[in-house]
C-alpha cells in the first residue's frame, strides 16, 4: 500500500497567486495538485516553481485571462485527455491516468451567470448543457476514476449558509441541484466530502470577495468537490478542506480540498 495525497483548488489565476500555491505545497506536501481557473496560456505556465518543489509532471489545458485547468504531479501522468463539455473550445477539463490505474479528471464547470433562466441568460443554459454532456460521458465510464474540481453547484441544503435565501441564486437552484444529482447517479459517484463530513455538518469551500470579513459573516458555499467511483472510494482514507488558506495574502475565493488514498 502507498499513500496518495491529491489536492484540488480553484486558484483564480495561478500566476497572481503563485506565492500561496508554494506555501500550500510546502505545508501539505501533496503528491498531485489539480488547479482550476489558472488563467494562463500553456506556454506561459509557471513551471519553474513547481519543478523547484519536485513536481516534474504536468498536464495543462490553458487559455489567457479565463478558465484553464492543470494537473501538477510528483508522479508520472499518462494518457492525457480533454473533453470540450462546454462545446466551444474553452479550457475546462483535463484528465490523466495514474500508475495505480486510477483516472484523475479535473473539471471547471461554468458559473452560469446571475439569472437562473435559460431563456433570459444563455450562460445558465450553457452550464446545464455542460452538465448534460458530462452525464453522457459518465454513463459510459468504465474505469476507476476520481473526478475533482469546481462544480459551481452547492447541492445540499447544508452546503450553503442559507438554503432559503439562495434557492433562487445560481449555484443552489433546484434545477442545478437536480442536474448534478443525475450526474452523480450516472456512475454511482461517491461524494467524498459528505462521505467524510456527513451532513448537516458545516463544510464550505468558497466565500465571496464582497464580504468585508469573510470569516465573520461566514456566508460560504460548497462549490468544489471530489467524487470517486465506488471502487476508488473504498481506497479513500481521509478527505478535508484547508480553510485557513482563505485568509492568506491575496487569497483565492476558493480553498483547497485534499483526499488521501491507499493505493
Amino acid at each position: 500500500m502507498a499513500k496518495l495525497k491529491i489536492a484540488s483548488w480553484n486558484i483564480n489565476s495561478v500566476r497572481a497567486r503563485i506565492d500561496i500555491v508554494r506555501q500550500f505545497l510546502e505545508e501539505q506536501q501533496v503528491d498531485i495538485l489539480c488547479l482550476q481557473e489558472t488563467k494562463v496560456r500553456d506556454d506561459t505556465f509557471p513551471f519553474g516553481m513547481f519543478r523547484d518543489l519536485g513536481y516534474d509532471h504536468f498536464e495543462i489545458n490553458g487559455q489567457p485571462m479565463h478558465h484553464g485547468v492543470a494537473i501538477i504531479s510528483k508522479l508520472p501522468l499518462h494518457d492525457n485527455g480533454r473533453h470540450d463539455w462546454q462545446d466551444n473550445g474553452e479550457a475546462r477539463h483535463v484528465g490523466v491516468r495514474l500508475d495505480c490505474g486510477i483516472r484523475l479528471e479535473n473539471v471547471y464547470v461554468p458559473a452560469g451567470g446571475d439569472i437562473p433562466d435559460r431563456d433570459l441568460n444563455p450562460k445558465f443554459g450553457q452550464k446545464l448543457d455542460f452538465l448534460g454532456r458530462m452525464i453522457r460521458w459518465s454513463e459510459e465510464l468504465k474505469e476507476p476514476t476520481l473526478l475533482v474540481g469546481d462544480f459551481n453547484i452547492a447541492p445540499l441544503e447544508c452546503d450553503v449558509w442559507s438554503h432559503k435565501q439562495l434557492l433562487d441564486v445560481v449555484s443552489h437552484t433546484p434545477i442545478e441541484v437536480e442536474t448534478l444529482g443525475r450526474l452523480q447517479a450516472s456512475h454511482d459517484w461517491v461524494d467524498l466530502g459528505r462521505s467524510f463530513v456527513p451532513p448537516p455538518a458545516r463544510l464550505y469551500t468558497w466565500w465571496s470577495y464582497r464580504a468585508q470579513d469573510w470569516a465573520a459573516s461566514d456566508r460560504g458555499r460548497r462549490l468544489d468537490h471530489m467524487w470517486a467511483s465506488p471502487e476508488v472510494a473504498k481506497l479513500a482514507t481521509d478527505h478535508y478542506v484547508c480553510e485557513p488558506c482563505r485568509s492568506w495574502i491575496r487569497p483565492s475565493d476558493h480553498i483547497p480540498l485534499i483526499t488521501e488514498l491507499d493505493v
